[in-house]
């Protein structure tokens, strides 16, 4: 097998591998595979421009990186062509600017729309809003390093997105693999590239640089190659730069990670604040079941506050797909019946049994064991 469809093969097994889990509802772990899609479809196409395939292999990973926006919900510029190579960026150097890979502006998450986790709203208003609101309040500076971490599904980048548009910030969102990623150009190059556009935007409005799967780009390595030692001291060096405590800069890094106990200990420093963001409580879930089915044609017998109760250790991902899917199920029924090409036809009302039924069917995605895991290292390093 030569390298070409060795690159083919492994795309076609993560796009598979991402419809599989997006199916599921697994958001986070199927825009990772997205992603790595995406990756192996880039390099294919950079290392044979001629080839006469290039045209679908765009098109494939155009239709991957339009579902990882969905799943983000974020707006992403698209990935521009060229018409001599179909992959290289406007400026005619073969290189896709890492500029083109970053987020634009968030959705219209608004700060209510964030449910529950009130003790993580009120770390990052004290840490982010009020300063970019009277920052001569703080004569001695306010932390520019907020890390966000817990498990998967519970919030942490509806919090980032939330926040920028609070403070009407611009938002450059990155990951690991934009950064190390080889066709991007030198990794520490990115990081310095990333800051500075970053400083150049906190002239007009408050910037914030989301990182999300920290752990990736600043783990514990035991094994370092010479370009991971040069991005990671890369990014110490850049942090120190904005969390000077005499700098009146609104440059802000909001980190996300499901294994906060995977990073090194520089970094943990460098983030002042340090919050859990962990499953809804039973308050938070009530709003959320509430919330999710807003929409629907609920039965006199569904009882919110139980779907609440009995949902205990559930992320506010796992309650929307358990909402989505007794949407779902309702409609199955009305196409299998033959009657759903009439438009006067309506499903019928979601039961109480149409919830209990799926509940049977689901488990929570976060198990007691990770929960442990989580408190155990909040204990350790809080910094609310």
């Amino acid at each position: 097998m030569n390298a070409a469809e060795e690159l083919e093969e492994i795309a076609v097994k993560y796009a598979r591998q991402a419809v599989e889990l997006d199916r599921q509802g697994k958001r986070e772990m199927a825009i990772i595979a997205y992603q790595r899609a995406i990756e192996s479809l880039l390099k294919l196409v950079r290392m044979h421009p001629n080839y006469n395939l290039n045209k679908i292999y765009i098109q494939r990973l155009n239709i991957y990186k339009t579902r990882v926006k969905a799943l983000k919900g974020f707006w992403v510029k698209d990935f521009t062509v060229n018409s001599r190579s179909e992959v290289e960026s406007p400026s005619g150097n073969g290189q896709v600017k890492i500029e083109e890979t970053l987020l634009e502006k968030p959705t219209g998450v608004k700060w209510d729309d964030v449910v529950g986790l009130e003790d993580a709203k009120r770390a990052i208003k004290e840490s982010i809003i009020y300063p970019s609101l009277r920052p001569e309040l703080f004569p001695l500076g306010w932390p520019r390093g907020i890390l966000l971490f817990g498990p998967p599904g519970c919030g942490k980048t509806l919090l980032a997105a939330a926040v920028a548009n609070e403070i009407n910030a611009a938002f450059l969102s990155v990951d690991a693999a934009s950064i190390m990623s080889k066709w991007l150009g030198e990794a520490e190059q990115n990081v310095a590239r990333i800051f500075r556009m970053a400083r150049k935007h906190s002239q007009k409005s408050p910037a914030i640089i989301f990182i999300d799967e920290l752990d990736s780009l600043m783990g514990i390595h035991r094994n370092e190659v010479g370009g991971e030692i040069r991005v990671r001291s890369q990014f110490l060096k850049e942090m120190d730069g904005i969390i000077d405590k005499k700098s009146k800069i609104q440059v802000y890094v909001i980190g996300a990670t499901n294994k906060p106990w995977a990073l090194d200990a520089p970094f943990i420093r460098r983030f002042q604040k340090r919050i859990y963001v962990p499953p809804p409580n039973y308050s938070a879930r009530l709003k959320m079941f509430k919330l999710y089915t807003r929409d629907l044609n609920l039965s006199e017998d569904v009882d919110l506050k139980e779907l609440a109760a009995r949902t205990e250790g559930f992320s506010g991902s796992d309650i929307f797909d358990i909402c989505q899917s007794a949407q779902m199920k309702v409609n199955r029924e009305l196409f299998e019946s033959g009657k759903a090409h009439n438009p006067y036809v309506k499903p019928r009302a979601v039961t109480m049994n149409d919830f209990t039924e799926i509940l049977k069917e689901r488990k929570p995605s976060i198990s007691p064991n990770m929960l442990l895991l989580y408190e155990k290292w909040f204990e350790k390093f809080k910094a609310l």
